[in-house]
């Protein structure tokens, strides 16, 4: 996911992907932990994700304050 994305999307789009994006980070940590994981990047990706969205409503929050 390109910052650029998100920063197009509203707040409530961003808390919206980040609820199912901490859901999937969820799934995979199982996953791992069961052996069933095949992709272990994705782990990463998602743990970014979910940073870059926390920082864009972080970078709103200031703002407007």
């Amino acid at each position: 996911m390109k910052i650029a994305d998100i920063r197009g999307k509203t707040a409530d789009q961003l808390k919206d992907e980040l609820t199912s994006l901490r859901k999937e980070q969820f799934n995979l940590r199982f996953q791992r932990a069961s052996g069933q994981l095949e992709n272990v990047a994705r782990i990463r990706v998602v743990r970014r994700d979910i940073a870059k969205i926390m920082t864009v409503l972080a970078e709103r929050q200031r703002k407007s304050a």
